[in-house]
């Protein structure tokens, strides 16, 4: 039996693995919502904008707060002329094609990382070093900063898209694009400015998670347990992705901890049984797309 302590420490640290797996989330969920595609390179995303943030803190001596700033402001360029001039050229291919063109985005991406930056794992000097003690329990500082970003950034998206004209604009666009168009709304734009959205995200996590992971090119496979968390909450719901990636990252270090030999897989064990008690996830979307 673990001590209480232990089940505190274990818990807080699945919760900030399922925060971080929640900002992932949020981009597949963002991209899909708007467009129907998933992006299998998120992930990777992820990992470049990790790199990038490394290059404009580190390597032009920006510090962490303003190197974050402008890694999100290139990786959110990047995110909208990945859309407007590649991922537009393909509207009604074949969802096998555009799976590919994808998974193409993310061998381009770990290539090209690893070309740069080596391919050796490169730590990100973050204000977020130490512990605190926190009713008698250590709390890395990096996990709770994880957490509280998390938590912010989703009040900033409701709020973006619940409050702000673009945000309701987009929120349309996802429902009914040809209706939203005939309204005049700038359907493709806004769809573009949603992969900005999501490669700002990514870069956000992907620095949060450099003080846990080091940056390597292969971290944007945790890009695959996200999408996990996000299948398992109902893909195409946010609460339900919070939700999924949350119940995930609680469960990790609990079962690695208990059953070692899984180690890595508790998160596909996790989707394979939430699949075959509830195949449609946790939350269902609650409406349906207009044709």
């Amino acid at each position: 039996m673990l001590p209480i302590e232990d089940v505190i420490r274990l818990g807080f640290i699945g919760i900030s693995q399922g925060s971080a797996y929640a900002l992932i989330a949020l981009g597949f969920v963002l991209i899909y919502k708007a467009t129907e595609v998933v992006n299998f390179a998120h992930g990777d995303f992820m990992m470049f904008g990790g790199f990038v943030v490394l290059t404009f803190s580190e390597g032009f001596g920006l510090g962490f707060w303003p190197g974050l700033v402008v890694a999100c402001l290139a990786m959110g360029l990047a995110g909208f002329l990945v859309d407007s001039l590649i991922m537009r050229r393909i509207i009604g291919q074949s969802q096998a094609s555009i799976f590919i063109l994808t998974v193409a985005f993310g061998f381009i991406l770990r290539s090209a990382a690893g070309m740069i930056w080596g391919w050796s794992p490169q730590s990100l000097d973050t204000p977020f070093d130490g512990e605190t003690m926190v009713a008698g329990i250590t709390l890395g500082n990096e996990r709770i900063a994880i957490v509280g970003i998390t938590i912010v950034l989703c009040i900033a998206l409701y709020s973006f898209f619940a409050r702000t004209r673009m945000g309701v604009a987009m929120q349309a666009s996802s429902q009914n694009q040809l209706a939203a168009y005939y309204m005049g709304i700038p359907v493709r734009r806004l769809i573009s400015l949603v992969w900005a959205i999501a490669a700002i995200l990514a870069t956000i996590a992907g620095a949060m998670m450099a003080p846990v992971t080091q940056l390597d090119t292969s971290i944007g496979f945790i890009g695959i347990k996200a999408l996990a968390g996000a299948i398992v909450g109902g893909f195409g719901s946010i609460p339900g992705t919070i939700l999924g990636c949350l119940l995930i990252g609680i469960i990790e270090p609990f079962s690695d901890y208990f059953f070692p030999a899984i180690k890595g897989v508790s998160a596909y064990i996790v989707l394979l049984v939430v699949l075959f008690v509830r195949p449609d996830g946790l939350i269902v979307q609650t409406y349906q797309k207009k044709a």
